[in-house]
């Protein structure tokens, strides 16, 4: 019935240099040869009478028929894998990529209530401030992204939305007890498609002159009022066990603001994958219990 098909393996190596496309990146995280990539290559495309790869100077670009063996290779090698996995109760691995705040700040706090739950699977946090093409690297199978409430994107769910609050520690409330004489730390993106939540727009000219200070990662932010240095106006969600341990503390009759929002996104070669269902509801149910 299958007597038509290739060998297994020269499928795993197509698989690896088309998601890297590099047959030296293949090859590394094969722990082979690139000239033994190149073989299996060629074999394959032999065996098949097309060429799967167009060979450039210093790159490599699917063809036609690559990017169709590429998306239907990938989907079977990952349900072998996942089948396998189940009948030997064995870890299989998880990459979700998200923003480094959110990564250092909220998830990776909570990871271990996932692995308890789930220890047949490892989550690997990927993390950057720029947007990865989730559909073409496959070695990704959960997107946490941030940005407007009404953006819009394919088989997007919203997991939460933030608001912005006030935090100091407790004994930098104790020594400053007005706004106006204080250290007010800010987050100013990096990515220029986000609006800037800032001081001067919560503060709305009440404040004449304003001492602000100013990270381009909000966890900075985050650990800089830690460390008394100042008031940060950071998410609410991102302080969360920060307040429940008591190192922070609201900054006292200052409103909370609209923040911006966080959503998931689920590659459409992963639609099926169980574990990153998995994942995603557990992503949810968690930030349903959010208590700030």
């Amino acid at each position: 019935m299958f007597l038509h098909l290739p060998p297994l393996n020269s499928i795993r190596v197509f698989d690896a240099a088309a998601r890297l496309k590099s047959f030296k990146a293949a090859a590394l995280e094969l722990n082979v040869t690139p000239t033994a990539v190149s073989h299996q290559i060629r074999s394959l495309e032999d065996t098949l009478g097309t060429l799967l790869f167009e060979r450039k100077t210093r790159a490599i670009e699917l063809t036609e028929e690559g990017e169709k063996l590429a998306q239907v290779a990938y989907l079977s090698l990952q349900q072998l894998s996942s089948v396998i996995s189940e009948i030997t109760h064995s870890q299989s691995t998880l990459t979700v990529s998200t923003t480094a705040s959110f990564a250092a700040l909220w998830l990776v706090p909570r990871l271990e209530k996932f692995h308890q739950q789930n220890p047949t699977i490892q989550v690997v946090v990927k993390t950057g401030e720029q947007l990865d093409d989730f559909e073409r690297d496959r070695r990704i199978d959960l997107v946490i992204r941030y940005g407007r409430d009404d953006e819009e994107a394919r088989d997007k769910i919203k997991l939460v939305t933030e608001t912005i609050g006030a935090y100091t520690t407790p004994l930098y409330l104790k020594n400053v007890t007005r706004i106006e004489d204080a250290c007010l730390i800010e987050t100013k993106w990096k990515n220029q498609s986000l609006p800037s939540i800032s001081w001067s727009q919560v503060t709305t000219g009440k404040i004449k002159e304003i001492n602000t200070r100013h990270f381009d990662q909000e966890h900075h932010v985050v650990q800089a009022a830690l460390a008394g240095q100042g008031i940060g106006l950071v998410s609410s969600l991102l302080v969360e066990t920060a307040v429940e341990q008591g190192w922070l503390v609201e900054f006292p009759n200052h409103p909370k603001t609209a923040g911006l929002a966080y959503y998931s996104i689920i590659p459409s070669h992963n639609a099926r994958d169980q574990k990153v269902k998995r994942f995603q509801d557990w992503l949810l149910l968690e930030l349903r219990n959010n208590k700030i």
